[in-house]
């Protein structure tokens, strides 16, 4: 792939994929998105370009594409938001939600690779429940109401007859 694909705006904003852009697959390694990207970024560097001034211009959008395509997929954490859907290139007002979107997949991947419970522990956990135990190794279950405290049931309000208006 050339790079080329997608649409380009004037600002250079990420309006094609950017995995698109480089030509590797979503699921491309860290090393495929390198040799990707410097395999487009010698063929498009503009300094290749100089001697045809009618591609240089295209040729240095081009490697400005690459280059924040790159910037993105080479960071585990704006990789992460772009691929949730959360990351704005040209966005820079909100990057207090940015920084804390990030720190909420960091999160997120650290709860993913925790050992997930066993069978076992969760027949154990439900035991727990409805034997009454917390799980706080104290046990037992709530007592109940002592026989002489009447049970308190919600009744509907009976509905007032209307008067007739004079």
């Amino acid at each position: 792939m050339d790079g080329g694909s997608g649409n380009a705006s004037s600002g250079g904003a990420a309006v094609c994929c950017y995995y698109a852009l480089l030509g590797v697959r979503k699921s491309a390694s860290a090393t495929d998105i390198r040799t990707a990207y410097r395999r487009l970024a010698m063929k498009w560097h503009p300094d290749r370009w100089a001697s045809d001034p009618g591609a240089a211009g295209e040729a240095k959008r081009r490697f400005q594409r690459i280059q924040e395509a790159y910037s993105v997929l080479s960071d585990k954490g704006k990789k992460a938001m772009y691929d949730a859907g959360l990351f704005y290139p040209l966005d820079d007002d909100d990057q207090d939600f940015s920084d804390f979107m990030q720190e909420m997949l960091v999160m997120m991947d650290n709860v993913k690779n925790e050992k997930p419970d066993t069978l076992e522990d969760l027949q154990k956990m439900l035991a727990d429940i409805v034997n009454g135990d917390g799980g706080d190794g104290v046990g037992g279950r709530v007592p109940p109401p002592p026989p002489d405290v009447a049970r308190r049931t919600r009744v509907a309000p009976h509905p007032q007859p209307q008067q007739a208006r004079r």
